[in-house]
C-alpha cells in the first residue's frame, strides 16, 4: 500500500500563518526517521515536553511490516506499517530499544469491540507538523487529531452519526512490563496507572506512569475488559468468535494485565468528542494537577496554536538564507529531532521522581528537572549545540545530572525516567558535562561537585561502580583486557580514553593538576590495542596477546564482534579524536593514516548508523593539505543520508545525535573533540546562518556564518575555530 506523507499545512485552525512567509515550523516533516530504523514518530509534542502522544501501528495485523507479538521494535509507529491500533502517550524518540509507548486510545464506531486485532484499522491522509497531528480512520470513517502541552495530551475525534466508542486500552504498548490499574472517577473521568520499564533489557528500570483521562461529553455508558488466558478461565473464551468475551462486572476498578476502558456514545454526523490526558512519574494527583493547570477552560485549536508557537521560537534560534527547500527541510526537522529530548519530568509543583529511589524531590520554581538522559550518543554532539544555542536549557540538565548523583552517588549513564539502565559503554557523563564546564558559556553551575562526583566514577574499583564495572582490570592492565569472545572491551577502553581525556582537561581547568596527569595518562590507552599486523585495533587477552584469528570487519551491520559494540573494528580504529597525531603516529605517519582513512569511505566501510565514527569525516582536517577530505566526504556522508524521506536519517537517531550531525554539518562546523572546545569548519550548504545567542551566557548576541554558496568545496580556507572564538565571531566567512 502506498501513501504520502503531508507535513505542516492542515485543516486545522493552528496551521494558519499570520503571514504570507513561510514559517520555519512549516519546514518541519516529522515523518522524516519514520523507517530505516530511524526510530522517530510523527506524534505531537512540546520542545523536551514530557507528554508526546502518537499513532501506534506495530502490532495486530498481517498487514504490517512488524508485528509488535515479536516485540523487538522500538518505535510506536513504522511508516511502512498500515494498520493502526491506539494513539500511544509518552513515547522515546529515536532509540534503539523499546519502552514506554503506551496508554493507547483509539475511537471506533459499530458493534463494540476491545481486541486489538479487530478494532484496529487502516488509515488514509496523514498530516503532521510539530504539535499536531491528524489521521483518517478508514474503517471507521473518524477523524483524529492530536496536539499536546508540556505534561498533557488533548485528541480531538470528529464522528459520523451513529453508535460510536473510545477505548483505552492498558494492557498493550512498546513496554516489557505489563500491569495496570483504572478507576472510573465520573462519568466523564477515569485515573489510574501504568508500569513501565526493563529499557534495553535492564530488569531493575522499572516504574510506574500515573494518568487521569476526561472525556468532554458523557458517554450512554461505559466499562472495563479484561482478557484471560482460555486455560485459566476456559468458558470465557467464545469458540464462535474466535475471541476473548468482553467483562463489564468489575465496578467502579479494575488492576491487572490486558485490561482497558470502553465508553459508548450517540453521535451526529461530525461531532467533535475531545480527549484530555494528564500524566505524571509521581502520582495520580499530579497528573491531575498537570491536567487543570494546563488545559482548563482551553480547547484543541488554542493548544494546538502554543505549540506551533513554542516550536517558532525555538526552531528561529537559527535562521538559514539560501540552499534548497528540502535542504531546508532536512535541517529544521534534524534541529526539531534534537530538541525532543531530555525531556522535562517534574509536574507543575515542581515533584519528580529522585535518582535510584522512591523518594520524590522538588524543583524550585523556575527550574526544570530532566530525563532520559542517552548520553553514550548525545556527548558526541547534542551536547555542544545546546550549550551554543539553547544554554538556558542546558544549565537546568547539567544541574539535573547533577542532582542525580547527588541522589544516588553516581552520575547517570543512560537515565530514564529515575532509574539507570547502564546501556552502551564508557562513562559518558564525564565527557557531556566537561565539555560544557571548558565552554565559554556563564553557566551558574557547580562545577567542582560534578568533578568529585565524576571523579568517584573514575576511580573507584569496587563492584559499587557499575557505570565502569571495568575500570580495576583498566587501572590493573593499562588496558581494558578480552575476558571472553563476546564482550566489549575495546569499545569500553575507547570510550574511556575520550571520558578522561575530557574530564582531565576539566581537572586542569579546577586546579586539580595531579588528577589530570593520571587522567590524561589514562586516555592514551586506546595504543594497546593497534595492532599493525591487520592494521586496525584488536582485542587484547589478560596475556597481552592479540585475539587470533581476527576479522576486523566483524560486527558491520550490528552483528556480534568480539571486542567491540554494535560495529566492527573498522567503525571504531579512527574513534580517538583526542589524541589524532598519536594515532598516526602508530599507523606509520600522517600518509598512512589518511590512506586508510580514506580507504574506510572508498570501500564502504564508513557506517553513520552508530555514533563511534561519525566523527570520520572531520578528521582528514587535522593535517594540513587534506581539508579538501573533510570537505568531501561531509559533504558525501549528508547527501547520501539525510534526505527529506522517511528514510531520510542513516539510522536510530538516538534521542537527537545523527540529527545533530546533520545540522552542524550543514551549517559548516562539527566539535571537533568532547572537552577540546574546538570546531572543524567545512563548506555550508546554506549561503548564510544566523545563530541567535543567550546574551546571559554570552556577550555577543548573533553568529552571522557566511558563505557564497559556491559547490567547490575546496574554497574554504579556514579549517578550525576555537569555541571561545566562534562565540565572539559577529561574521564567518567560509568561502
Amino acid at each position: 500500500m502506498v501513501r504520502k506523507f503531508i507535513c505542516s499545512l492542515s485543516l486545522c485552525a493552528c496551521f494558519l500563518s499570520l503571514s504570507a512567509q513561510k514559517s520555519v515550523v512549516d519546514y518541519v516533516n516529522p515523518f522524516i526517521g519514520t523507517t530505516n530504523f530511524g526510530t522517530c514518530n510523527p506524534g505531537a509534542v512540546r520542545p523536551n515536553g514530557l507528554m508526546s502522544v502518537t499513532p501506534f501501528n506495530v502490532m495486530g495485523s498481517d498487514e504490517n511490516v512488524f508485528d509488535k507479538d515479536k516485540r523487538w521494535w522500538s518505535t510506536p509507529y513504522l511508516y511502512e506499517n498500515v494498520f493502526l491500533t491506539g494513539f500511544a502517550h509518552t513515547n522515546l524518540s529515536g532509540v534503539g530499544c523499546p519502552d514506554l509507548g503506551a496508554l493507547l486510545t483509539l475511537p471506533t464506531t459499530g458493534e463494540l469491540c476491545v481486541d486489538y486485532r479487530d478494532y484496529g484499522t487502516t488509515y488514509s491522509d496523514e498530516k503532521a507538523s510539530p504539535g499536531y497531528y491528524s489521521v483518517m480512520l478508514s474503517k471507521y470513517g473518524i477523524r483524529a487529531e492530536l496536539t499536546a502541552t508540556a505534561r498533557t495530551s488533548l485528541e480531538r475525534y470528529t464522528f459520523p452519526a451513529g453508535q460510536s466508542h473510545i477505548l483505552l486500552n492498558l494492557g498493550e504498548g512498546l513496554t516489557n512490563e505489563s500491569g495496570a490499574s483504572v478507576r472510573r472517577v465520573s462519568e466523564t473521568e477515569f485515573e489510574g496507572t501504568k508500569l513501565l520499564g526493563t529499557f534495553c533489557y535492564a530488569p531493575q528500570a522499572v516504574f510506574p506512569i500515573y494518568f487521569v483521562l476526561r472525556v468532554n461529553k458523557k458517554p450512554a455508558s461505559s466499562g472495563f475488559w479484561k482478557k484471560q488466558r482460555p486455560m485459566e478461565a476456559e468458558a470465557e473464551w467464545d469458540s464462535d468468535q474466535g475471541k476473548y468475551k468482553l467483562y463489564t462486572n468489575y465496578g467502579r476498578d479494575l488492576s491487572g494485565d490486558d485490561i482497558g476502558v470502553w465508553m459508548n456514545f450517540e453521535t451526529q454526523q461530525d461531532e467533535q468528542i475531545e480527549v484530555s490526558m494528564g500524566v505524571s512519574f509521581v502520582s495520580i494527583e499530579n497528573a491531575r494537577e498537570n491536567l487543570e493547570a494546563e488545559q482548563s477552560g482551553r480547547h484543541f485549536d488554542d493548544i494546538c496554536l502554543q505549540a506551533r508557537q513554542e516550536w517558532e521560537e525555538q526552531l528561529s534560534r537559527i535562521s538559514v538564507e539560501g540552499g534548497t527547500e528540502d535542504q531546508k527541510t532536512i535541517f529544521y526537522t534534524a534541529l526539531y529531532h534534537m530538541l525532543i529530548h531530555p525531556n522535562i519530568v517534574q509536574d507543575v509543583n515542581g515533584q519528580h521522581p529522585t535518582m535510584e529511589s522512591d523518594h520524590i524531590g522538588r524543583s524550585a520554581q523556575g527550574t526544570e528537572r530532566y530525563t532520559v538522559f542517552s548520553l553514550w550518543d548525545t556527548y558526541r554532539n547534542v551536547s555542544q549545540l545546546l550549550t551554543l544555542v539553547y544554554p538556558e536549557k542546558q544549565e537546568q540538565m547539567l544541574r539535573s545530572m547533577i542532582q542525580m548523583y547527588e541522589e544516588s552517588g553516581w552520575f547517570p549513564k543512560w537515565e530514564l525516567y529515575g532509574r539507570e539502565t547502564y546501556t552502551m559503554d564508557g562513562d559518558p557523563a564525564a565527557a557531556y558535562i566537561a565539555d560544557a564546564a571548558l565552554s565559554s558559556a556563564r553557566f551558574d553551575v557547580d562545577f567542582n561537585k560534578a568533578f568529585q562526583g565524576l571523579w568517584k566514577s573514575a576511580t573507584d574499583t569496587t563492584s559499587q561502580n557499575k557505570v565502569r564495572p571495568y575500570l580495576k582490570d583498566f587501572i590493573d592492565y593499562g588496558y581494558v583486557p578480552m575476558l571472553n569472545a563476546h564482550d566489549i572491551s575495546v569499545s569500553n577502553c575507547l570510550e574511556s580514553c575520550v571520558n578522561d581525556y575530557a574530564l582531565g582537561r576539566l581537572a586542569d581547568r579546577l586546579g586539580y593538576k595531579a588528577e589530570a596527569q593520571i587522567l590524561q595518562q589514562r586516555s592514551l590507552a586506546y595504543r594497546r590495542y593497534y595492532d599493525p599486523s591487520v592494521g586496525s585495533f584488536c582485542p587484547v587477552w589478560k596475556d597481552g596477546s592479540f585475539l587470533r584469528p581476527f576479522n576486523p570487519r566483524a560486527g558491520e551491520n550490528f552483528s556480534v564482534a568480539s571486542g567491540f559494540h554494535e560495529g566492527s573494528a573498522w567503525n571504531y580504529t579512527f574513534a580517538v579524536p583526542h589524541d589524532v597525531d598519536g594515532l598516526a603516529k602508530l599507523m606509520g605517519g600522517k600518509k598512512k593514516y589518511i590512506d586508510k582513512l580514506e580507504w574506510i569511505f572508498t570501500s564502504g566501510l564508513f557506517d553513520p548508523a552508530n555514533e563511534p565514527d561519525i566523527i570520520y569525516p572531520y578528521l582528514f582536517s587535522r593535517f594540513k593539505g587534506e581539508e579538501y577530505r573533510t570537505q568531501k566526504w561531509a559533504r558525501w556522508a549528508l547527501d547520501k543520508f539525510f534526505k527529506n524521506e522517511p528514510d531520510g536519517l542513516p539510522g536510530n537517531d538516538d534521542t537527537g545525535t545523527m540529527s545533530c550531525w546533520a545540522v552542524f554539518t550543514m551549517m559548516g562546523l562539527y566539535p571537533d573533540c568532547p572537552g577540546s572546545q574546538t570546531f572543524t569548519l567545512t563548506a555550508p550548504v546554506f549561503k548564510k546562518i544566523t545563530i541567535r545567542l543567550n546574551k546571559k551566557y554570552y556577550d555577543n548576541d548573533q553568529i552571522v556564518i557566511l558563505s557564497d554558496g559556491d559547490d567547490r568545496l575546496s574554497k574554504v580556507k579556514k579549517y578550525s575555530i576555537s569555541e571561545s572564538e566562534l562565540v565572539r565571531t559577529r561574521e564567518l566567512r567560509l568561502y
